[in-house]
């Protein structure tokens, strides 16, 4: 039986967009196990898509053209995120599921975590618990590092092993190209290759509007992503992505995001970033290539249906 209270909607959609870390710098391992971070991250409008409806138990149906890279898994982050809620509010209820899943897996964008997060907000609405945001990022980072930074879906600072996070100044709605060359890299083989890193106390939270592309490339000065270095001895296709990156007119910054492999770059407009990707994805059909942008702080927003 659904038990759903009468204000709540039949059912919600909300996007799940890839996150991007803009700089990653890690620190020294902490007493939990993990390593400090510090970054500045994004979000872009590429994403999965999830609907959720009012049913008795839960349950999740994947499609999408990466579903059957999750069809195995035992325990998926969108059923454990939405057990944890349930837990926090000591709920009876139910939802059926549907995640389309577009981004790639174990890919460096938060794909799962930003899944984890996108179940949190919609089950929010439509078991109508109206959890604050910070409650909500607080619950998240019991699920994994890179949730609470998706509860948010907009630029954030990110400190911690990434389950400390705080809204910045917007970012500007930058032409963008990600990259994926089809090699899935687990988070933990690229630490344990780590043996050089900047550490967490090169960069400090901006405080000026970037206004545009020049303003943000500023500001990040000589940042980049620690783990980049060691993701590339592990999948050396890693450089040739960048490599093709930069070499793309218009291209004005090419770096790795998160634990890899996925590559993103920044372009001064939006017609070049098109012509890369129509190039890159010509050259080397067995990539995952997509142009977008960097998302306005309303891409997280639920949605009724």
């Amino acid at each position: 039986m659904n038990c759903l209270p009468a204000s709540t909607p039949r059912g919600v959609e909300v996007f799940a967009p890839a996150k991007i870390n803009l700089f990653l710098h890690i620190g020294e391992k902490q007493a939990d196990g993990y390593h400090a971070v510090q970054s500045l991250v994004a979000f872009a409008e590429t994403a999965d898509r999830m609907q959720c409806e009012g049913a008795a138990d839960l349950s999740l149906r994947l499609a999408g053209p990466f579903a059957r890279a999750l069809a195995g898994e035992s325990d998926n982050l969108v059923l454990r995120a939405a057990r944890e809620l349930k837990l926090a509010r000591d709920a009876s209820l139910g939802a059926g599921i549907t995640l389309e899943k577009n981004l790639p897996v174990a890919a460096g964008i938060g794909g799962g975590s930003a899944d984890a997060a996108a179940a949190l907000r919609a089950l929010n609405v439509l078991w109508a618990l109206r959890m604050p945001e910070a409650e909500l990022a607080g619950l998240a980072a019991a699920i994994g590092s890179d949730v609470p930074a998706c509860v948010l879906s907009r630029a954030c600072w990110m400190e911690g092993r990434g389950e400390r996070v705080t809204v910045t100044t917007p970012l500007p709605q930058l032409a963008m190209v990600l990259v994926n060359p089809g090699v899935a890299l687990p988070t933990a083989r690229v630490f344990a290759e780590l043996n050089a890193r900047n550490g967490v106390s090169a960069m400090q939270p901006p405080r000026d509007t970037f206004e545009t592309l020049w303003d943000l490339l500023a500001y990040l000065g000589d940042a980049g992503n620690d783990l980049e270095a060691p993701a590339c001895r592990l999948a050396p296709v890693i450089d040739d992505v960048l490599s093709a990156l930069d070499r793309e007119p218009g291209c004005a910054l090419a770096q790795m995001s998160g634990s890899g492999s996925t590559c993103f770059a920044l372009f001064h407009e939006h017609q070049y970033a098109v012509g890369a990707a129509e190039r890159l994805a010509q050259d080397h059909p067995d990539w995952w290539v997509r142009v977008t942008r960097l998302a306005s702080p309303e891409i997280g927003a639920v949605r009724s249906l």
